[in-house]
């Protein structure tokens, strides 16, 4: 991959970036950019350490006259969401990203940019390989954020002496965010039952749709794959017999795009309702997703497909459980609780339902959406398992480092910054739990539909965001 990002200001930011766009990342398969981020931290005679989490530590001496200045983390997160448009070949385990520019935006081609979190990874790189000055530094590169925060929640905090936290995981220039909503993992089994005799198989897709967070952008009404796929099977449960069904690739991604394979006696019904759900859905998405369609392709070719029972039990769960944002703050403009029906699969034992449940509130999520999703599976007979609540970050009244980041933006940029709070999740309220005392901020350049592949990030802000940076770092004594 050739230089596409030379020249760009700030040159060490976008050099980093470039880099890291390089090696892949996914989530749960960070060794290569591990290895990568301790290697450079060691070719700058730094301290390093990488945990047997693959999380790194990279510590960075005061500069002169900063030496009793409280020392500061630099955090963000080395993985990312790996998402394609449908058809495209590209190999996350090998390919690098294909990044270009367009209309002072980077966007990657066909695939999800890893701005969230490359870009705040590339900005610490840049601040430990420069002459700034900066009290003592502790950057910390955390595996795993995406899936479910468990480089966070593993880390050993009593490797820190931090008592400022510096998150570079937000998407907004002007916005500090202060507090963020926890979250947690509910998936269903469903056993498989086959029938013993074969029937000719078509394919449904769902495509066309934008998808997007599922934090940042679940309150955006965008239509999720998942749940207008559930909604059109439904439609032909006299009509057809269910053989697979498959759709989204992550559960803190809306998904795009969802398949199932039927069986049919009659493919015209399959046609008229493909048709007639065509022009509901562009009706229902003309704002969110202009682009929906619904495709029947016949695969000339005959499947066992699953009795009906296991047919009326996936088109149940997926119609009853609840999507999108399920409570908002009536004090400020907030969501509080939502759930993404995130990802569906089907192997040779189960078809598989996968959910990720947000909340400020962790009550809501565990004495509220969690028993009632246990008593769904209950009354549906099939298998529920739920993962481990990670916490939210509550907002707190009082914040020195806050304080600073707001008089370096006033300063700056000659306005007022936003504080706030969000929905989506930050590794933020882990670490504070581990290391007492923690006071933190979290901050980003403009960033947009991140976990699509039309992720794309403005590179002015992200100059605007690291000059800030380098700021807020000089005025902690």
């Amino acid at each position: 991959m050739g230089k596409v990002l030379e020249g760009l200001k700030p040159e060490k930011v976008f050099y980093y970036f470039e880099e890291i766009s390089k090696i892949p990342r996914c989530s749960g398969k960070e060794k290569q950019i591990s290895d990568y981020l301790y290697n450079f931290a060691k070719s700058k005679n730094l301290e390093a350490i990488q945990d047997e989490h693959l999380n790194v530590i990279i510590k960075k001496p005061a500069s002169k006259g900063y030496e009793n200045a409280p020392t500061v983390m630099l955090q963000g997160h080395m993985d990312m969401v790996c998402e394609k448009n449908e058809g495209v070949d590209h190999d996350f385990d090998r390919d690098p990203i294909k990044l270009r520019i367009e209309d002072g935006f980077l966007y990657a081609t066909e695939t999800t940019l890893g701005a969230d979190n490359g870009i705040g990874v590339a900005m610490a790189m840049a601040v430990l390989d420069s002459d700034l000055d900066h009290p003592a530094l502790e950057v910390l590169i955390t595996t795993d954020e995406e899936k479910g925060m468990t480089g966070a929640d593993k880390l050993d905090g009593s490797l820190f002496k931090s008592k400022y936290l510096i998150n570079l995981d937000s998407e907004e220039e002007g916005v500090f965010t202060a507090g963020c909503a926890g979250g947690s993992e509910i998936d269903f089994k469903i056993p498989l039952k086959i029938q013993d005799t074969k029937k000719s198989a078509y394919k449904i897709c769902v495509k066309g749709l934008s998808g997007g967070h599922s934090g940042s952008d679940i309150h955006k009404e965008k239509g999720n794959a998942n749940k207008i796929l559930g909604r059109i099977l439904y439609d032909l449960i006299d009509d057809a017999d269910l053989f697979s069904i498959e759709g989204g690739s992550k559960t803190n991604a809306i998904p795009r795009e969802a398949n199932a394979v039927v069986t049919a006696e009659d493919s015209a019904r399959l046609y008229e309702v493909v048709d007639k759900w065509n022009e509901i859905l562009k009706n229902e998405y003309k704002s969110t997703d202009p682009d929906v369609r619904v495709t029947l392709t016949d695969l000339k070719e005959e499947v066992f497909p699953l009795e009906k029972d296991i047919f009326k039990k996936t088109t149940a769960l997926i119609s009853l459980i609840p999507v999108g944002v399920l409570s908002k703050s009536t004090e400020i403009d907030l969501v509080i609780c939502s759930n993404n029906l995130g990802v569906i699969t089907t192997d040779e034992k189960y078809i598989k339902v996968f959910n990720h449940p947000r909340s400020s509130v962790e009550t809501l999520l565990t004495k509220d959406f969690t028993p009632a999703m246990e008593q769904l599976a209950s009354v549906l007979g099939i298998e529920c398992e739920k993962g481990s609540f990670y916490p939210g970050w509550e907002y707190a009244k009082e914040s020195k480092i806050r304080d600073i980041c707001i008089e370096a933006y006033r300063d700056l940029f000659k306005k007022e910054p936003i504080v706030s709070a969000i929905h989506a999740g930050l590794e933020c309220g882990l670490l504070m739990d581990k290391i007492p005392g923690l006071d933190a901020i979290s901050m980003g350049p403009d960033a947009y539909d991140a976990h699509s592949p039309n992720e794309h990030v403005s590179i002015e802000s992200v100059g605007n965001i690291y000059k800030l940076l380098c700021e807020i770092l000089k005025r902690i004594k």
